[in-house]
């Protein structure tokens, strides 16, 4: 049985930690082996369930367990070697050791060691459920097309200068003054690339999905769905919108009143924006939601008698549909207009951008020797054409 995955983002404060985590107490109180984490540096599950955590993988009630990673051993782990060697080029150019520890931390580092700890968590096959509790929108889609684009530089680069430095190290050495990298350097590298390739494979896969949490502000919905937008360009499944903190419709002073008709405009036009997708509403509450039963009480109310963890039909947002005279490869982008869109062809790869995202989407081998013939923008999707060779349908 496949891992169930769930990532929980959005506009910071929109409450993503506390829908993260009510979603994870219900899965576990519905049965099953649940683990919520976070991979947003600032930690907030902690506050969340009413508790001090470690480090540890902590079990807050029966088969509910928190984990807030511990970064610091993370990137010992995955970023040692590599961090050892840029100190030691920053110390042959005269860098003293402390600025040279300081520059030698990737910004982001932080979110993309926990999504390297999601994949440890989902192989080990000891969990029904993960819930993820994400960085704020636009630190997760950066995130999220990391593996792509590192993957294109580890194919078309990495490998050549892996092979000259191997060959010139002494050399290179001398001419440049500064150390040049040892295999293990090299290794190290090609680890981290192999590991985040993963975490895309098993986040683009059926059973992962991105949920979207907004409050009804105008400017929140705007970015929810530009992420939706975004997040299908890279491949991932988005299967609901929660819209937080709703005024309960009812009677009022004229302050309250004018809040609840505000926000039932905005919700009319989360319903018309994001129709094709679930939409679960959360009221706002007498009180914060801490604590596991609170939580589960939060979500009860949110979801409303559906299942939280249930797995979308349908197809995802990349398809590839054979026709009479080639195929059509179908990528979802909920909202965009032709203008929106540019696309190039290189080799075996299609670029496609979408305002400041780009993605370079490797062609299967059954397009990749075949010619565009013609694209379009319509029904929230790209549609790219390709026509046949004569011999491949001899």
């Amino acid at each position: 049985m496949s891992t169930r995955i769930v990532l929980f983002t959005g506009k910071g404060g929109v409450g993503k930690t506390t829908t993260a985590a009510g979603t994870a107490a219900l899965a576990a109180r519905a049965g099953q082996r649940t683990l919520v984490m976070s991979t947003d540096a600032a930690h907030s599950l902690g506050d969340a369930f009413g508790r001090a955590l470690g480090s540890e993988v902590t079990e807050v009630e029966p088969r509910l367990w928190v984990h807030q990673v511990d970064t610091q051993r993370r990137f010992e782990r995955s970023w040692g070697d590599i961090q050892g060697y840029l100190r030691s080029v920053l110390d042959a150019a005269g860098v003293d050791p402390i600025t040279a520890e300081e520059l030698t931390v990737v910004p982001g580092a932080d979110e993309v060691l926990a999504l390297l700890e999601l994949r440890s968590h989902v192989i080990s096959g000891d969990w029904d459920v993960v819930v993820v509790d994400c960085a704020p929108t636009a630190e997760t889609l950066r995130l999220l097309a990391l593996p792509e684009a590192l993957g294109w530089y580890m194919n078309r680069v990495f490998g050549v200068q892996r092979r000259v430095v191997k060959a010139l190290r002494p050399v290179l050495t001398r001419a440049a003054g500064v150390p040049m990298p040892e295999e293990s350097v090299f290794d190290a590298v090609e680890r981290l690339h192999r590991d985040l390739e993963q975490v895309q494979q098993l986040l683009s896969e059926k059973d992962a999905t991105v949920r979207l949490v907004l409050t009804p502000e105008s400017v929140v919905v705007a970015e929810a769905r530009r992420s939706l937008t975004t997040l299908s360009l890279y491949g991932y499944r988005v299967d609901g919108v929660i819209a937080n903190r709703v005024f309960p419709e009812g009677p009022g002073d004229a302050w309250r009143e004018g809040w609840v008709a505000s926000q039932q405009q905005v919700l009319a036009e989360v319903r018309e924006s994001f129709g094709d997708l679930p939409i679960w509403v959360s009221s706002y509450t007498a009180g914060e939601p801490v604590g596991p039963d609170s939580l589960a009480d939060f979500a009860v109310a949110a979801y409303a008698g559906s299942d939280p963890i249930a797995v979308p039909a349908g197809d995802g947002p990349l398809t590839i549909t054979r026709t009479d005279t080639g195929a059509v490869l179908r990528i979802a982008l909920p909202f965009v207009q032709r203008a929106d869109v540019d696309l190039a062809r290189h080799g075996d790869e299609l670029v496609v951008t979408v305002g400041s995202y780009r993605r370079l989407l490797a062609l299967p081998a059954a397009l990749g020797r075949h010619a565009v013939a013609g694209a379009r923008v319509e029904d929230g999707a790209l549609r790219v054409r390709f026509r046949f060779e004569e011999e491949d349908r001899a």
